[in-house]
């Protein structure tokens, strides 16, 4: 577990299937994110699958418990190149307090002080700035915009409607 002055970082467990329901079945999560709005049910799916796993972190606020978002961070591939991905999403009831800075940096800083990786990058989408303003305010240098890099949602006609997109990253030397 990680612990910041507000918030606690953990694996996720079965009791936060309400929490992460309460996020995850908003349409407007959605927006710069793949999937669809959850129910309930599978809510309760994702939370033991998360549970599991080691790619997904609770957000949880020390002082009432409760989880506000989660952060996704998994070592991308050839493994040689030790390069981590961050991802982050956020109860919008939540935004906007730097919880998510609070607890990006605190993964970011524990990332690079136990598992030692040489680059930790990020993307996202270039309509998203409160996303990129986390990333410039945790010290992550923005080095590149990829054109229609991605897509979520399709046309009428099932055609990709692709998203443009700026990745970041912050190096171990100098961190």
């Amino acid at each position: 577990m990680i612990e910041t002055e507000r918030l606690f970082i953990r694996r996720f467990k079965p009791t936060d299937a309400a929490d992460l329901f309460e996020y995850l079945s908003l349409p407007e999560i959605y927006r710069f994110e793949p999937g669809e709005p959850v129910s309930m049910d599978e809510a309760v799916t994702l939370t033991a699958e998360r549970a599991e796993g080691d790619n997904f972190l609770a957000v949880v606020v020390k002082a009432s418990g409760k989880m506000i978002g989660h952060l996704y961070f998994e070592q991308r591939q050839p493994s040689d190149f030790r390069t981590w991905e961050l991802g982050y999403i956020f109860n919008p009831a939540f935004q906007g307090k730097g919880y998510g800075s609070e607890a990006s940096a605190a993964l970011v800083d524990y990332a690079f002080a136990n598992i030692h990786p040489h680059r930790i990058m990020a993307r996202c989408d270039q309509k998203n700035p409160a996303s990129w303003k986390l990333l410039e305010k945790i010290g992550f240098t923005r080095e590149g915009a990829f054109k229609q890099v991605a897509y979520f949602r399709t046309d009428e006609a099932g055609n990709p409607i692709w998203v443009d997109a700026f990745e970041y990253s912050k190096l171990e030397q100098g961190h």
